[in-house]
């Protein structure tokens, strides 16, 4: 009997360790899921950091990027992100649906599917995912653009991608890759230049705005010919036409 009660008691204490453990996993994954909206309310005022910065920063590569305020950049510069990035950004509450489901049919399919990334999409992504095609990605950008579009204004959602988007090797921001690039501030970007950073997306890596491959300098070309046409499309940033 008495060996019968040791045994309990032994048991008793190794059960309610996995019952704590048990919990602060589940209070832990909360905290995980819970902390990009909570987040969210935070970077309406302050600039904030992608997994891809941090990456640079645990790795101890370092990396360069320079603020700079809707208000400051090149018209020209946001018309261009605009004309090739996503034409509905005003129009449409964090998502393209009918685009992610032709995008989802195509994976189904076992088709390369690409796009149906909204700019706010991408913010989700950079601000809280990881890179690399995937479903799963793609499924959890949803409800944090959603999330995103929800809270903050389209201006801010602009401002936020002007200076958090992958433009080099440690290059974050229009800001920073128009200094590389041109030795000048994206507030100053002509028509061309501006086409030629965002023509690098989204291969940033590979593609080089300052010195373009004849095929990336041709969608350049293409880009700042639908920019002069975006004037019309981002009455939500009240920019100059």
């Amino acid at each position: 009997m008495a060996s019968r009660q040791t045994s309990a008691s032994k048991v008793q204490p190794t059960e309610r360790r996995w019952s704590r453990s048990i919990r602060r996993l589940l209070l832990a994954a909360v905290a995980v899921m819970l902390a990009p909206f909570l987040l969210t309310l935070a970077y309406s005022v302050v600039p904030p950091v992608t997994t891809l910065m941090l990456r640079d920063v645990v790795t101890l590569q370092g990396y360069e990027r320079r603020w700079i305020r809707l208000d400051e950049a090149a018209p020209v510069l946001v018309h261009s992100v605009i004309a090739s990035e996503d034409q509905t950004f005003c129009a449409h509450h964090g998502v393209e649906w009918q685009a992610l489901q032709e995008q989802f049919e195509r994976w189904r399919a076992g088709e390369d599917a690409r796009g149906a990334s909204t700019l706010t999409m991408q913010i989700a992504r950079n601000l809280f995912l990881w890179q690399g095609p995937s479903p799963i990605r793609k499924a959890l950008e949803v409800p944090l653009a959603v999330w995103l579009d929800a809270v903050l204004s389209k201006p801010r959602l602009m401002e936020l991608y002007l200076n958090i988007v992958e433009l080099g090797d440690g290059v974050y921001g229009f800001e920073a890759a128009s200094e590389r690039a041109f030795d000048r501030s994206a507030a100053d970007v002509s028509r061309q230049q501006a086409a030629r950073l965002v023509a690098a997306l989204p291969l940033p890596l590979e593609r080089d705005a300052a010195r373009p491959t004849r095929r990336q300098a041709a969608l350049a070309g293409v880009i700042q010919g639908r920019a002069r046409q975006m004037g019309a499309y981002i009455g939500c940033l009240e920019l100059p036409a």
